[in-house]
């Protein structure tokens, strides 16, 4: 067995860009750092800032990533109206689904030793509501009690159908989980635990030997925070990381011809997502919106810049999730779109502005800016860090934006249910009747009923140009084949406890 020697990848990335600057990968590494000391390295897209998953950061990426390794949620979802038994071993709702009942799976412990007990699941669940951050706004109306240690009811004002999808994203914590010096070193009772954090840079963790569903294989796991994309990439051929995902397109095929590495892509729920502030007085009226999207070479751009993993789409949401419903693609129309833009009295002199937080979406919007000046229409893209463009798209302070946007659970009601109500102030938009079919969507039990109604709001959202939805996402993976029994996630978020690792 040959034994890796290991440098800090944050170590690693500062020396390459002394090297490279900006430039595309050239380092090439030490040739012997091949597996074997049985230590899994990952580096994601997205760095860990934080392991508390109920408050502001509940549902950022590195959060939710970290908290499958950490903690126990009550479900998870394997598909489309699909769901695997976690902490719970059974769960049902009412008739109407306005009260969910699940039952704890027995002999459950955290790494301290003490059992998980449905009073825990409830104090967790109101930690949730009293947070009030992102992951709170699943779950308004809600209220939850445990009756005995093993029973956890949740108890909603309204019927809700898709209370399984929203719940895939709650984790529970010990009831004394409160306070940065908590989620420093958390207690959970997932696969593994917490040996080391500093936030944005590291996050080490070691087997938990007491989980329920048996130890994981693997000595060490470390979540490494390399944002600089050709020293992630350099770290993934070179050995001192042995998972990625979500690389570039243009190195995919260059990571193909690798032969120490696996390369595949899955389908994901995500979409690049374009909203368009109708409370702009410019994007006020559906017919201008749907100008500039006509306006747009979408096919051309995907087919330049995401040959491996993007394709035109034909909806709000994935084919992987309840509720995809195909419609009619907007053709491609210059003159059409300039014409229709001055029918509609849009002022050529002003700037939009076009808001955007991931480098990998830098081209993708200097792309659609050199479309629009085409016809006319001024953009003014706006580069931001994450939490400032976070804080800016919930206060309304753009025109356009680009974000990949999931359907949490594989569930349109976490997508379409969540973000296109009047009350949900994230677009500009407000349709009364819109609202009334997605609370219809979100109330019946009937799956076939479910899909209809989500159908007819995907083509309200659709003909009214909430936004532009030019692209269907497929997630990219590479790992070293020292890594067995690894399983691609569609949703970006991979786990690691049956993973192993062996000589290359």
């Amino acid at each position: 067995m040959r034994i890796r020697s290991r440098r800090p990848l944050t170590a690693v990335a500062a020396s390459l860009a002394v090297l490279m600057g900006t430039a595309a990968c050239s380092w090439s590494g030490s040739s012997d750092a091949a597996a074997g000391d049985g230590t899994l390295t990952v580096a994601g897209p997205l760095p860990i800032e934080n392991l508390d998953p109920h408050g502001a950061a509940s549902m950022d990426g590195g959060t939710q990533l970290a908290a499958r390794a950490i903690y126990s949620p009550l479900v998870t979802a394997s598909g489309p109206g699909k769901f695997k038994g976690d902490l719970a071993a059974k769960w049902a709702p009412n008739e109407d689904a306005t009260r969910w009942t699940f039952t704890l799976r027995s002999g459950v412990e955290y790494t301290d030793g003490t059992p998980v007990t449905a009073q825990e699941v409830a104090a967790s669940f109101e930690r949730v509501l009293a947070a009030k951050g992102p992951l709170a706004g699943n779950f308004g109306g809600y209220s939850v009690e445990a009756p005995d240690k093993k029973t956890v009811v949740f108890t909603s004002k309204t019927p809700d159908a898709a209370f399984l999808g929203k719940i895939t994203s709650f984790f529970v914590t010990p009831k004394a989980a409160k306070g940065k010096g908590f989620f420093q070193k958390p207690v959970g009772s997932g696969p593994f635990q917490v040996t080391s954090f500093e936030p944005g840079q590291s996050l080490k963790l070691k087997p938990n030997s007491g989980y329920w569903n048996g130890k994981p294989d693997v000595s060490e796991l470390e979540f490494q925070s390399v944002p600089e994309v050709s020293a992630r990439m350099t770290a993934i051929r070179t050995g001192e990381v042995d998972v990625t995902w979500s690389m570039p397109d243009d190195q995919i095929a260059q990571l193909k011809s690798d032969t120490n590495l696996n390369v595949d892509t899955i389908p994901s729920p995500g979409v690049n997502t374009m909203w368009m502030n109708s409370s702009t007085p410019a994007l006020e009226d559906a017919a201008v919106r749907r100008a500039l999207w006509q306006g747009v070479d979408f096919k051309s751009i995907i087919k330049s810049l995401y040959p491996e993993t993007g394709s035109p789409a034909d909806s709000v949401v994935s084919p992987a999730v309840l509720g995809y419903a195909k419609q009619q693609p907007v053709k491609y129309d210059k003159a059409a779109a300039k014409a229709a833009l001055k029918k509609g009295g849009f002022d050529f002199s002003k700037k939009i502005r076009f808001q955007f937080s991931q480098p990998n979406f830098r081209q993708f919007v200097e792309a659609v800016a050199s479309d629009l000046s085409e016809i006319g229409v001024k953009v003014e893209p706006l580069e931001k860090e994450q939490a400032v463009f976070l804080d800016d798209l919930l206060a309304m302070k753009w025109d356009m934006n680009i974000q990949q946007i999931g359907s949490q659970g594989f569930d349109a009601a976490t997508n379409l249910g969540r973000l296109y109500p009047c009350a949900a102030k994230r677009t500009g938009y407000c349709n009364k009747n819109l609202d009334k079919v997605l609370a219809e969507a979100g109330s019946t039990t009937d799956i076939d009923e479910r899909k209809d109604l989500y159908a007819q709001a995907t083509k309200t959202i659709w003909t009214d140009a909430v936004g532009m939805y030019p692209m269907f996402v497929e997630q990219p993976y590479a790992w070293r084949k020292s890594v067995k029994g690894f399983e691609l996630s569609p949703d970006g978020m991979p786990t690691f406890e049956k993973v192993k690792v062996s000589d290359e």
